[in-house]
């Protein structure tokens, strides 16, 4: 989530982002890296070609821009667009109100990325991508929409996108302008808008049961971490700096009726976005601080302790594998690793950062098992590094691919073969499979895929399921026991558009935790804590 304030802008052209945790792997948290968890298939695959995410295959729209238009206090109105071409009559598909992702293409580029559009059906305030809405104009044949935003040296800036036909359902497609002080500026883009609706022929659950739920005050909550009968939630700031972020502790004892025993926040450090547990210490990841360190031998009553490695670093995930304590961070920090052999007194080892000349290099999430290292690099992809000496950490290997921003791991031994199941963040991005069995040589054998408009984000493999947190996709669960073919078993809905507080693309499930006690815990931005019991 904080590759965050000005990464996700970077990726996204000018609206995105939010946050992350790991994958289990010590006692307590079972996956599949502790033995061979496939009895089902042969270790045989066939190498998949690798196209990337966001394949552009052409104009989303047949509409256009008009840019010839001169200076014009009325640039983005409705005049800006050329719509002769659309059926707008079919524009009496969409309804008043409506969740959206919209994928958009820059005509310019053919560059795609994605973005977020809430109607309020009752006269409200809408949001693009996080923000107000400032203009929405929706009769029978139109619907026009932007936002207006003033630029440090006076100017304005508007934000202009016109629907240009529903081809089906509420769905539509349209154009999107930029004006600058009254010119269009840029050769434009085109859109498809996606209602967040359940999808087709879903009903809310198949195979997971809501045994309970309990909303978070505290900003955004992001992750869960669960131990000794304890649901530990951590929050960023929301939208609107209302609530701001921290822990909030939850006795789970009885899984139908948790009970909020304790929040706490820091000053001046509202964004926390990763947490894990080991003995006594809780470790959280602060934007502002690194990780901060808790004393829990108290469940009910953390107790801050002191924040590692004692600098500002924006830490944004952490991950605890035997004595070892990683925590992944959005600045020249890279991965910070540390000796927790004794839980309450880490000692940092090295810091370890690939090699690139990226702009924004920085490591986003990680996974680790024997020594060996698994780190979603964010725009540099997949990185495979031994680290069986801190002192000494080498670059194994890596895996690239098109529009990549690799965010979230999980592997495991399959048919004797090391697998890993690598999630990226961003519009289509979708579950890849990977044969990392020679780390110099990636494969990727297999892959799972929902709607191209919602992001996958986070995820946990326990045995021979894979258990991930999709944002408007909600909680999935697929069997990998043969993971060139992950199979969808359950799933639960947490989107809904009637709940207060959607906010935008990187919204809905997006923590997951499964700690062996026969519960699933996830967490929604605006739901909270939901705990699942499969059937």
């Amino acid at each position: 989530m904080n590759r965050t304030r000005h990464a996700w802008m970077y990726l996204l052209a000018s609206a995105l982002f939010i946050a992350c945790q790991p994958t289990p792997s010590h006692p307590g948290q079972p996956d599949a890296s502790t033995s061979d968890a496939g009895a089902v298939w042969d270790g045989n695959a066939t190498p998949l070609e690798e196209l990337g995410d966001l394949l552009d295959t052409g104009r989303l729209s047949v509409c256009g821009i008009i840019t010839d238009g001169g200076v014009s206090e009325s640039c983005g109105d409705l005049n800006t667009f050329d719509l002769s071409r659309c059926n707008r009559d079919s524009l009496a598909n969409v309804p008043p109100g409506g969740h959206y992702n919209q994928t958009l293409r820059t005509e310019s580029n053919g560059s795609l990325y994605g973005g977020n559009v809430i109607f309020s059906g009752d006269g409200g305030t809408g949001i693009l991508n996080g923000r107000p809405l400032t203009d929405v104009l929706q009769e029978e044949r139109t619907l026009l929409f932007s936002e207006r935003v003033s630029l440090p040296d006076g100017g304005t800036l508007r934000r202009s996108y016109a629907a240009c036909e529903s081809p089906g359902g509420s769905d539509f497609t349209g154009c999107y302008a930029t004006c600058t002080n009254g010119r269009v500026t840029g050769r434009g883009s085109t859109f498809r808008a996606t209602r967040l609706t359940w999808p087709t022929g879903e009903s809310e659950s198949s195979g997971l049961r809501l045994v309970s739920e309990r909303r978070v005050e505290l900003g955004w909550p992001v992750d869960v971490y669960v131990t000794r009968d304890h649901a530990y939630v951590v929050s960023i700031d929301n939208r609107n700096g209302e609530g701001t972020g921290g822990l909030s502790v939850f006795n789970v004892s009885d899984k139908s009726a948790p009970v909020l025993e304790k929040t706490l926040t820091l000053s001046n450090d509202t964004y926390w976005n990763g947490v894990w547990a080991k003995g006594d210490a809780l470790y959280v990841a602060s934007d502002k601080r690194g990780v901060l360190l808790f004393d829990i031998s108290e469940p009910a009553n953390p107790r801050f302790v002191r924040d590692l490695p004692g600098e500002a670093i924006n830490a944004h995930t952490v991950f605890v594998d035997g004595d070892r304590l990683y925590s992944a961070t959005t600045d020249a920090a890279g991965v910070l690793i540390f000796d927790i052999s004794t839980p309450t007194s880490p000692v940092l080892l090295n810091r370890y950062l690939a090699p690139s000349t990226h702009p924004y290099p920085y490591p986003h999430d990680m996974f680790a098992r024997n020594g060996q290292l698994y780190i979603n690099h964010g725009y540099l992809g997949y990185v495979v590094a031994d680290a069986s000496d801190p002192g000494d950490i080498r670059m194994l290997g890596t895996y690239s691919f098109p529009n990549q921003y690799s965010h979230a791991t999980a592997v495991g031994t399959f048919a004797g073969r090391t697998i890993a199941f690598e999630g990226g963040e961003n519009a289509d991005a979708h579950l890849r499979v990977l044969d990392i069995t020679d780390p110099a040589h990636i494969v990727k054998i297999g892959e799972f895929r929902l709607r191209p408009e919602i992001s996958i984000h986070n995820m946990q493999l326990v045995g021979q399921k894979l258990y991930i947190a999709w944002y408007q996709e909600g909680v999935r669960v697929l069997d990998v026991s043969n993971p060139t073919r992950p199979t969808q078993v359950a799933y639960f809905n947490t989107y809904r558009e009637s709940d207060p507080g959607r906010s935008d693309f990187l919204d809905g499930a997006i923590g997951i935790r499964v700690p062996g006690d026969g519960y699933v815990y996830a967490v929604d931005k605006p739901r909270g804590l939901l705990i699942f019991r499969e059937q």
